[in-house]
């Protein structure tokens, strides 16, 4: 790709108090992301500069007030600085109103940019909902921020980690509320949104499966009847529009299918159903460091029209502001947006 193509990213810097201003700085030090995309740090330019200090990097800051006045070169890392959190409010580790405060506006303001055209996606790093809400945003998550400022009602949650994809019906909610989503209109909905969204990832028609919500799908009604009621019509329903599409299958199967090459993506009912088989290949604890060698995985939000990924980690503020933040998933949340970007 000529080097004045690369898609322009917008990469929100968390929350200050986290591993978010580290993890950035780290990623932007690999020559492969600059390849693949023109990366832009959304945030406090004092708060980066930090971040340089303490994780021992020698690379520049160019501070800015808009994208175009961004150099995009290996060696310099661009912030659009907002001035937000003055460095001496920064308290790693702690969940303060202030940096809710600042991490919210950092996500708004790289939202306003996609919509504006100014950028081509965006990338976010972890906020902490405690403090965004101590902040008066009260917003579940990423997700819901986007859908209210984009006006989206029909999206998604996707984790991709390589060729593992999982798609959810519903997220952040209880898990008694999870089964009370389960519902045909909603299954269907999702089901179409992973097979345009894993589609252009693939290039070609996907092949999905569909996650029961109870054990064995139900048992025939012996354990609930949600996937014979609303799963199984919606199936029947996507299977009618060309859609290549199987389930409900069992969740205990089902992706060990998927990563043995069956099926491309799995449609899940709630976030843990999701979650723990994703962080399960992609995140990996060593006792004997303490730390996590790999935190493969990321979030990509389907439904929108501008491009979102993000890292599928939270703020970690047991190692915030130490220098010892793995960088993977943010790595690889940049250049996934900037493939869907490109497309």
């Amino acid at each position: 790709m000529d080097k004045n193509r690369r898609p322009l990213l917008a990469i929100t810097m968390g929350d200050p108090g986290g591993v978010g201003p580290e993890i950035c700085i780290k990623a932007l030090g690999l020559e492969e992301i600059y390849a693949a995309c023109r990366p832009l740090v959304v945030g406090d330019a004092g708060i980066i500069r930090n971040a340089m200090e303490f994780c021992g990097l020698g690379q520049e800051l160019n501070a800015v007030e808009g994208p175009e006045q961004g150099l995009y070169r290996l060696g310099t890392v661009d912030v659009l600085d907002l001035k937000n959190l003055p460095l001496s409010r920064l308290l790693h580790k702690q969940v303060t109103a202030d940096q809710g405060r600042a991490s919210f506006e950092y996500v708004e303001r790289a939202i306003r940019l996609a919509l504006a055209k100014r950028v081509d996606g965006t990338v976010t790093g972890p906020i902490n909902k405690a403090a965004m809400n101590a902040a008066g945003f009260h917003y579940a998550g990423h997700t819901e921020i986007y859908a209210e400022m984009t006006g989206s009602k029909h999206y998604a949650m996707m984790l991709v980690d390589r060729d593992f994809r999982v798609v959810h019906v519903s997220t952040h909610v209880s898990l008694r509320k999870a089964c009370d989503a389960v519902r045909k209109e909603r299954v269907l909905e999702v089901i179409e949104l992973a097979h345009e969204a894993v589609g252009r990832l693939c290039g070609r028609p996907p092949r999905l499966a569909v996650a029961g919500l109870n054990p064995h799908c139900g048992e025939g009604g012996l354990f609930g009847s949600e996937d014979d009621d609303e799963n199984a019509p919606a199936v029947l329903s996507a299977k009618a529009k060309g859609i290549l599409v199987e389930g409900p299958l069992p969740a205990d199967t089902v992706f060990s299918k998927m990563k043995g090459g069956q099926f491309d993506a799995v449609i899940v009912m709630y976030h843990d159903q999701g979650h723990i088989p994703m962080k399960l290949l992609g995140f990996q604890y060593n006792e004997s460091t303490g730390q996590w060698s790999t935190l493969g995985g990321v979030n990509v939000t389907l439904g929108l029209p501008i491009v979102r990924t993000s890292v599928d980690h939270g703020t970690a503020f047991d190692k915030a502001g130490e220098g010892r933040a793995n960088p993977q998933s943010m790595v690889e949340a940049i250049k996934m947006a900037a493939a869907l970007s490109a497309g």
